[in-house]
């Protein structure tokens, strides 16, 4: 969203993997969705494996560009409603790491690891639509 001064809300891409923090909502959601093309690679050949694989990718890789539309919101309002299509593009994400974790399509090793992430991601977008939500009634 944009600043009354004009400046972006939010920050610049500086990927980092391993231990090194990487705080930025924009750098999590960039390394999750490398995370979720790096798992779906190693996914069986089956038709069920490559459906799941399809849905994984189009969901998994979404959450991060619809933030980044987010980050150009016009409006108050434009701004909730991109976050709560990124809310529903982690969601849908995290069903389908759960049903590859159930299903066990995916023994890769960190998927316990994403699936977590996932669970992150989830409850920062959540907090970050409570709060939008109550500057938005707090402006009125």
């Amino acid at each position: 969203m944009q600043s009354e001064t004009g400046d972006n809300q939010c920050a610049p891409f500086v990927v980092q993997e391993g231990n090194a923090p990487y705080s930025h909502l924009s750098n999590r959601l960039l390394l999750y969705s490398t995370h979720i093309i790096r798992l779906s690679a190693t996914l069986p050949k089956t038709e069920e494996a490559l459906h799941i694989r399809r849905q994984l990718l189009r969901s998994g890789t979404s959450a991060g560009a619809n933030y980044q539309e987010a980050c150009g919101a016009e409006s108050r309002s434009d701004f909730i409603h991109k976050m709560q299509i990124v809310l529903k593009e982690l969601r849908e994400t995290d069903y389908w790491l759960r049903l590859l974790d159930a299903s066990e399509l995916a023994p890769h090793p960190r998927l316990s690891d994403i699936l977590q992430e996932s669970d992150e991601l989830i409850s920062i977008v959540v907090k970050s639509l409570v709060t939008a939500r109550g500057n938005a009634h707090d402006a009125k």
